[in-house]
């Protein structure tokens, strides 16, 4: 079955928005974990705006569960990446002033600088998977780096689900083809929620991980974190239940 990643980050927004320990970052991810969460995701940036590097350090020994860290490899990153040695790393193009992710590697173009991250992290036992459009050749190309994984960049699939659904899972289905085809396991993520959630499943039961945060914790807002995680998890237990 397909795994939740709860993304933390805007837990962490609304601690440093008054400074202090208030929400307690490390406390939220403990309780997601014990509400059913199978894993907690990180995306640290440089300008530490939301997680913080020290945030990282201070989850690694806590969590029971998988912990993913995503991000931009620059060297600052992948330097707390081997120190903290999570299950996971996700490796994200995000630009240093991007309010959020907004693009998938070109792992054509940038197939040495990878292929070289990718080395470094399996050495030390860290799964990578490399955060791609939805775009065979690019997921294709994650092979050839060394990726164990990739994570299929769903804000397309988010922003034309209403109007098509069918056209809008499309190109994630044929991504997703592509990995299982060369071996490669899958994620998504980027603005899934409780409305498109079900249905991408539903049409990639394969998927190993969905990471989801900025929705997840603006609906715990409305209806309670452990409500939430548990609402996200029936609607993948819901997909899987269909297949």
């Amino acid at each position: 079955m397909t795994k939740l990643s709860v993304n933390i980050n805007k837990i962490a927004v609304v601690r440093n928005s008054r400074g202090g320990n208030l929400p307690d970052v490390v406390r939220a991810a403990l309780d997601i974990e014990r509400f059913g969460g199978e894993g907690i995701t990180v995306h640290p940036r440089p300008d530490e705006r939301h997680i913080r590097y020290a945030d990282v350090r201070n989850l690694r020994p806590q969590l029971s569960t998988e912990f993913n860290i995503e991000g931009n490899p620059i060297p600052s990153f992948v330097e707390l990446v081997c120190e903290v040695l999570p299950a996971q790393v996700t490796l994200v193009p995000d630009a240093v002033d991007a309010i959020t992710s907004n693009a998938g590697w070109d792992t054509i173009a940038n197939r040495d600088f990878l292929t070289d991250i990718c080395a470094k992290f399996r050495s030390l036992g860290i799964r990578t998977s490399i955060f791609v459009n939805p775009d065979p050749e690019m997921v294709r190309g994650a092979k050839t780096c060394g990726a164990d994984r990739v994570e299929l960049y769903t804000e397309a699939y988010a922003a034309g689900y209403h109007a098509d659904r069918e056209a809008a899972i499309a190109p994630y289905v044929a991504a997703a083809e592509a990995a299982r085809e060369c071996g490669l396991g899958l994620n998504a993520g980027h603005d899934l929620n409780l409305d498109n959630l079900r249905y991408f499943v539903e049409r990639i039961p394969w998927c190993d991980e969905v990471s989801i945060g900025h929705a997840l914790i603006s609906d715990a807002l409305y209806y309670g974190l452990e409500n939430t995680v548990q609402l996200y998890k029936r609607e993948i237990e819901l997909a899987t239940s269909r297949v």
